[in-house]
Order: structure tokens, then sequence, then C-alpha cells
């Protein structure tokens, strides 16, 4: 996995990401105080509505985006965001007003819904074989955790010397930083297509291929499983901590660390899982294990109370492990579920079902926990959860790397595809991909 560092364009595109995620993380920090400073004790909800609108612009805008920016060299695209970004969070500091915030916080998001899914998209062709792209996940998750775990202590330090609108120098500095990697990396050509196709038609097709995929059927619901509980954690964790427990802001820190450290450790063992068992079996067996905890902790709590501390941190060390099982090899699905040039699309369609899922279960962790008690709330979550596994289940059944037999009535004998795959007098069998001669799955 060290050795994919050393990689002459996958190496910076890294520690790109990595730089970008730690601005981020500042800047997630930074404007909880921002919020507070103009809201007071209302900051709660003008930070809710702003992650709503987060949430909105990556499920409304990026599919949009992507159909503007296809034909833009990716550089291009992945530079004018990290600038439009560092311009927004060098706004920040100078608001006088919530809509102002709300307004920055918009376009900010509205750049980030173009760079994720294409710097996503990119990492397929920067990395063909599936064994490194599969480290590459891991170490893209060992990025996500880590930047949890060190944005709070390094502005922690940080607020120490300077005031919270400092942390938004440190948001631009990580942006600044990640354009100039980019710049400076050799990338590969943008996969061309002989016919764009209407506008309407970029924006839909991502979403198109995606649902038509029986794999990727069972993704999106493999990410409502992951939403359900990981709303809860990221959600109710601190009224968990403060209140249930009565515990100082510290053991915050020292829950949510667990989770982490549960999903990094998992990330680092996935590899060898997948190579060994399948996409399928893991994911499916993550979302199970998953299930079953959540629905075990709070049937227990509803029950007996919340158990000790220490057990409390072992259980979020085992969800947070479960989570990264089921997160973690989506790229591996949309990558051999699109062909290069349409990747891009469906990695936007991923970004924003995913968030759709996320847009759900925020509000039903947040109000329920408010409304129905924790215990309550983890067991109904756990429920939407169980749900979605047994639909990822059935949509997503065992053998369908390979499609049914069918036929291509409609080509001419002489058509390439004949050529690459000979009928025979039922048909024929391959591994199918969704595009303009299969734009339906064999039933």
């Amino acid at each position: 996995m060290v050795s994919l560092l050393k990689h002459p364009v996958y190496g910076p595109l890294f520690a790109a990401q990595l730089v970008a995620l730690t601005g981020t993380g500042l800047m997630t920090i930074a404007l909880g105080l921002l919020a507070y400073d103009l809201a007071g004790p209302h900051a709660g909800a003008v930070l809710g509505t702003a992650y709503a609108i987060k949430m909105l612009a990556y499920v409304g805008l990026s599919p949009i985006v992507q159909a503007f920016t296809e034909r833009l060299p990716r550089k291009a695209v992945l530079v004018g965001a990290d600038i439009i970004r560092a311009a927004v969070a060098l706004c920040l500091p100078f608001v006088e007003t919530v809509g102002q915030v709300y307004l920055l916080i918009f376009v900010l998001q509205a750049a980030s819904a173009s760079f994720t899914p294409t710097f996503q998209a990119l990492i397929p062709d920067v990395l063909p074989d599936e064994e490194d792209y599969t480290k590459a996940l891991t170490l893209s998750r060992l990025a996500y955790e880590l930047e949890n775990l060190l944005s709070p202590a390094i502005a922690g330090l940080l607020l120490l010397v300077i005031s919270f609108s400092g942390l938004f120098v440190g948001t631009v500095i990580g942006f600044g930083v990640s354009a100039l990697l980019v710049i400076r990396t050799p990338l590969p050509a943008r996969p061309r297509r002989e016919k764009p196709g209407p506008f309407w038609r970029r924006v839909t097709r991502g979403g198109r291929i995606y649902l038509a995929t029986p794999r990727l059927r069972g993704l999106l619901a493999l990410n409502l499983s992951a939403a359900a509980i990981g709303a809860f954690v990221l959600v109710n964790t601190v009224v968990v901590v403060r209140a249930t427990y009565d515990l100082p802001a510290p053991y915050l820190a020292l829950a949510m660390g667990a989770f982490g450290l549960g999903a990094m450790c998992a990330a680092l063992i996935l590899p060898v899982l997948l190579r060994q068992a399948g996409d399928r079996i893991v994911m499916l067996a993550a979302a199970c294990g998953m299930v079953g905890v959540s629905l075990a902790l709070g049937l227990f709590t509803a029950l007996f109370g919340w158990p000790a501390w220490h057990l409390m941190l072992a259980v979020w060390l085992g969800l947070g492990a479960c989570y990264s099982g089921v997160i973690t090899p989506a790229g591996r699905l949309i990558r051999r579920s699109a062909h290069n040039t349409d990747r891009p699309a469906v990695f936007t369609a991923q970004f924003a079902l995913s968030h759709l899922c996320w847009l759900i279960t925020y509000p039903l962790a947040g109000w329920g926990g408010r409304g129905l008690g924790q215990s309550t709330t983890l067991i109904l979550l756990g429920l939407i959860a169980a749900g979605a596994l047994w639909a990822a289940g059935r949509l997503w059944p065992a053998g369908q790397d390979r499609a049914p037999e069918h036929d291509h009535s409609d080509l001419p004998p002489d058509h390439p595809h004949l050529k690459a795959h000979p009928m025979s007098d039922h048909g024929h069998r391959h591994r199918l991909i969704i595009d303009e001669i299969h734009p339906h799955w064999p039933r």
C-alpha cells in the first residue's frame, strides 16, 4: 500500500486529497464557532440548516454540474473547484448575517459537488489494476478517518494562539495546496464520447446506468443502511456522551475516535477480505453486523439503560468497522459497472444518491433523538437499516457479474459486439455493462 504513495500521479493526488480534507475539517470547527458567534444558543439550528443546504447541493446540483463540466479537462475542473472553495473560505470570516453563511455554504458545496465525483472517477484511470485501486480506496478511507481524528486536535492547538476566524485561513491554505498539487501532476486525458448527446440525457445518464445495474441498486440500499446507523452516531453521540453519561467534552472526541479507529482497522484488512470473499459477501456481512449491533444496543438500552462506558466504546468501535466494510468497496462496484467514458457520470450518481440517503436519515436521527429518546431512535434507524439490507440482498442477487443469456436482434450480424461475443442458438452471455447496446439488464 505504501508503494502507491510513490506513484507519480496517484501520490500527489492523494496528498491533495489529504490537505483538502484537513482544510475542510478546520472549516467545520470554525463554522460551528462562527454560528455560535452569530446566533448564540440558536447555533444548532443554523448549523443544521447549513448542513441541509450542503446535502441539497450535493443531491440536486452534482449531476447538473457534472454534465456542464464533462467536456472540460479534469485538471481545470479540479483546480477551479479548489479555487472557488478557497475563495469562499476566505470570505467566511467577514460574514455578518446568517443568510450570508447559507449563501457561501451553498457556493462551496456546489464546488465540492464538482470536485469529488471528478476526483473519484479519475483514480480508476490512474490505477487500472483492481488490486491497486482497492488499496487506493483503503487509503482514501484512512484519509477521511484521520481527518476526523486530527482536525479537531489541530484546531484545538491553533485556537490556543489565534481566534476561530484564523481557522478559515488554514482552510484556504488546504485548498490552495491541493490546487497546486493538482496543477503539478500530469493527469490522464478524459475519455471522450463520440456522441455526447443532449444536455438532459447527459444529466441523467449516470442515474440511468446506476439504477439499471443490479449491483448498484444493491449498493444504493446499502448506502441507506450505512446512513441510518452512521447518522445516529454522528448526530447523537454528543447527546449520549454529555447527557446520558454526563461526561465532559473530551470524552466526545474519545467516542468518535473509537468509531474512526474501527473504520480504519476495517479498511486496512478489506483488501484481503475482498480478494478472498468478494464484494457482495463482505458488504452484506458488514451491513448485517451493523444492523445486529445497533438493534441489540437499542433493545438493551430500552430495557436496562446504557452499558458501562468502556462497553459503549467497544460498540462504537464495532459499528465503525462495519460501516467501513459497507462504504469502502463502493468504488470497486462502480468501476466495474461503467465504461471509462461513463464513470464520471456514475460516480456522480453515487455521490448524489448516497447523500440523498443522508438527507433522509440525518433529520430522523436528530428529531427522533429529541422527540422519541435515544433508544427508540436507535431501534427505528436499526429497523430502517435492516429493511435496506434485506432490499440489498434482493436487488443484488449472487452471480450477477455475468448477465443472463440475451440476444441482439436489433444489431446487424457484422456488428463489432457480435464479433467479440458470438451468438449461439439461445443468445450469448458475457460480463455486462449498461450502455447504448445494453440499455437494460436482461431478465
